[in-house]
């Protein structure tokens, strides 16, 4: 039996170079560059990030709430039914924290470790009395709007609203929160 031969070796740049042996190439119709452009810079980027900054860390700015004012928030995709429950008292307050005497920072911190304790504790209903502010300048509560903005930003929160006058009103809240993942 007769081996079959091997195809001869194709010489593919020698094909290339016939194939486009007609070819012209185009003329460069503009210039080359003769330095690199300078890199963009947003002219507003630090301020802009140093708002951003301050808006996370105080919260927008919400000195206009009353001291009589109600407070409520529902956590968007929860029950409204939730929160009618939270305001009519349905849920057993399981802790609660005092923030009177507290400045805002210390008040922050303190609602921090609170919140982290009952997240531990798998604690679902907590009061937080934040005063209703008739000590503070021009009768504004400066916690009472530090601890809405704060809440409303924390993920562990389904709902708060304003207390019943019994546990009181509007210088306390009651504050649902979310179970704790096991």
């Amino acid at each position: 039996m007769a081996e079959p031969s091997k195809p001869a070796a194709v010489d593919e740049a020698g094909l290339f170079r016939q194939a486009m042996a007609d070819v012209t190439p185009l003329p460069q119709n503009r210039p080359l560059p003769t330095a690199p452009r300078p890199p963009p810079r947003a002219l507003f980027r630090l301020a802009d990030e140093a708002a951003v900054l301050r808006q996370l860390l105080h919260g927008p700015d919400d000195r206009d709430l009353e001291s009589g004012e109600d407070l409520r928030y529902l956590r968007p995709g929860v029950s409204e039914q939730l929160l009618r429950q939270l305001r009519r008292g349905r849920y057993t307050i399981q802790a609660e924290m005092d923030l009177h005497g507290l400045n805002r920072q210390q008040a922050r911190e303190e609602l921090n470790a609170f919140l982290q304790e009952c997240r531990t504790l798998d604690l679902r209903c907590v009061r937080i009395i934040h005063g209703k502010g008739r000590s503070s300048p021009h009768g504004r509560g400066v916690l009472k709007a530090a601890v809405n903005g704060w809440l409303t930003r924390c993920d562990q929160v389904l709902a708060f609203c304003s207390a019943r006058p019994a546990d009181g009103g509007t210088g306390a809240i009651y504050v649902l929160l979310r179970r704790a993942r096991g």
